[in-house]
């Protein structure tokens, strides 16, 4: 009797742990296809045609659909909730997420929902792949939901304003986790308007999350013949990581425009952190406020960019004499 109660409470702890976990697997997408939770593929369409898991929903890439690209803030509310709505993923239904093992684009659609009030979001961190390799069924037909109306209304506490970074600046209660490259943080690498990093923040790329943070580069030089490496670090190297850091601080997570550090949000949430918020306009935002301090300071150098564009241009142009000297089409190097 004693052995059975242990068991099963036991069983109890277990599935609350599950149902809290923000990243699962591919056993968790299944049980939630099973009680109706909606499945959202946010990969770019041409992949979700080719195959995705059955039942799951499309609007395309969803950071370059639901994001401006030029700020890469959000788009208009409006567009947001006509793009969900048409699709009828609904922030107050149970969504689980997912695209390729690794990427980015899941973690800030949950992000996304969150932002808009959802309480009961998930990432499928390993994706399709990992759907694959655990037997799971592939489809290639488009999946139609009924559309839903939506008015949705932003949580301000998912999310922090770069007025709200200054203001913080220097606080002990605060922490700032910026999930850019190295060279982003030390300004070698500038991708706004000046480089460098925010006084106080602590550089923790958001590829350490991963078993092997070289894993994408290996992949694509074909090192390696798949993605496992972008699977995420276990539970107690993920504290090693993140060791330096308080979970009970406001912890703020920056990156160049908020996609990847809502990957670190989500790693972050499952460790216990308490407060996290997305700093969603990152370095480009605050690397346009010039009046903000930042360490490592490098302004852009426009009059070299624009030798660079030029070199550029001129290079494309002789590529281009040299296609057609040999009766190529300038469109079709490898034909």
């Amino acid at each position: 009797m004693v052995r059975s109660t242990v068991l099963a409470l036991a069983v109890l702890i277990w599935n609350a742990a599950a149902h809290a976990a923000v990243v699962v697997d591919a056993a968790f997408v299944r049980q939630a296809i099973e009680r109706g939770a909606l499945i959202w593929d946010v990969r770019a369409k041409q992949d979700y045609r080719k195959g995705h898991i059955p039942g799951a929903v499309s609007i395309g890439e969803a950071a370059s659909e639901l994001r401006d690209p030029n700020s890469e803030d959000f788009i208009a509310q409006s567009d947001i909730e006509e793009i969900l709505g048409s699709a009828g993923i609904d922030p107050a239904k149970e969504v689980v997420v997912y695209g390729w093992r690794g990427s980015t684009t899941p973690h800030f659609a949950r992000y996304t929902l969150r932002y808009f009030g959802a309480q009961q979001v998930r990432v499928f961190h390993d994706g399709f792949e990992s759907w694959r390799d655990a037997g799971g069924a592939s489809s290639v037909d488009e999946v139609t939901r009924p559309a839903v109306k939506l008015a949705l209304k932003p949580a301000p506490e998912q999310a922090i304003s770069t007025r709200d970074v200054v203001a913080r600046l220097g606080r002990n209660d605060v922490q700032i986790v910026d999930a850019r490259t190295p060279r982003e943080f030390s300004g070698e690498d500038i991708r706004a308007i000046r480089g460098g990093h925010i006084p106080g923040a602590i550089n923790i790329p958001y590829e350490h999350n991963w078993r092997d943070p070289l894993a994408q580069q290996k992949f694509a030089q074909r090192q390696v013949d798949n993605s496992s490496g972008m699977s995420l670090k276990e539970s107690a190297d993920l504290k090693k990581l993140y060791a330096a850091l308080d979970p009970a601080k406001e912890t703020v997570v920056m990156c160049q425009s908020g996609v990847r550090a809502a990957q670190t949000a989500s790693v972050l949430q499952d460790l216990g952190f308490r407060n996290i918020k997305v700093y969603d306009s990152s370095w480009l935002g605050y690397a346009a406020k010039l009046d903000a301090p930042a360490d490592s300071e490098v302004f852009l150098n426009v009059g070299q960019m624009n030798q660079r564009l030029r070199e550029l241009a001129r290079r494309v142009e002789d590529l281009e004499a040299q296609l057609r000297q040999q009766g190529k089409p300038a469109s079709c190097a490898n034909c």
